[in-house]
């Protein structure tokens, strides 16, 4: 075998490999980070749905000082005036209202293609809920809770060890957020019976990188 051929052998054998490495390495780890945000610029909210016999997570925030966003009212739970629906809040606010906005991530895995943030009304509370979509042995998460039994738009307190990060791919950070935590919880601890009424509204547009 002549040089060139030997070459040629050789570069193949290397393309074949780094092809076969690249889903192996992505797949051991998501292509976006998690970087932090202000939590006080934040609200979580159960809003209703139609005519407010079920709810849907959505997430206001206040992006400048020009105008408040939302106000939310004393008490447990708490009332939220979305105040942002009243005018043109571009370049002010940003409303987060669906699965394209929003997803679970814990630790290092994003989770938005196998868990769903789903609303629920208990009747004596409401709370936030991460349900599986794929696999049904895997836990359902309790992730924030209202306080109370309450109707309209009501705030959603997050449960210890839940936050908010945002989305970000190398030193960018995106219009996505994700309600996050380091690890998952110790079983029994923030964890809810499978839900009976759960809603989170999947929007026909393009997902928010």
């Amino acid at each position: 075998m002549d040089v060139m051929a030997r070459f040629r052998t050789v570069a193949a054998a290397g393309l074949a490999l780094a092809a076969t490495s690249v889903p192996a390495a992505l797949a051991q780890g998501s292509l976006f980070t998690a970087v932090p945000v202000e939590l006080s610029n934040f609200v979580l909210v159960s809003a209703p749905i139609g005519q407010g016999e079920r709810s849907q997570l959505n997430i206001y925030e206040q992006r400048t000082t020009k105008r408040p966003c939302f106000a939310v009212a004393a008490g447990s739970p708490a009332m939220v005036d979305p105040l942002l629906s009243t005018f043109d809040f571009t370049g002010v606010c940003n409303r987060y209202i669906d699965g394209n906005g929003y997803s679970l991530r814990i630790g290092g895995d994003d989770l938005g293609t196998r868990y769903r943030l789903s609303v629920v009304n208990t009747g004596s509370d409401i709370e936030l809920l991460a349900t599986p979509t794929k696999n049904p042995s895997q836990p359902t998460m309790l992730v924030a809770r209202a306080g109370g039994a309450a109707s309209g738009f009501v705030q959603l307190k997050l449960e210890p060890g839940w936050t908010l990060k945002r989305r970000a791919y190398g030193k960018k950070s995106l219009g996505h957020l994700y309600v996050y935590r380091d690890s998952a919880p110790v079983a029994g601890s923030s964890a809810s019976p499978a839900p009976v009424e759960a809603e989170q509204i999947e929007s026909s547009t393009a997902p928010s990188y």
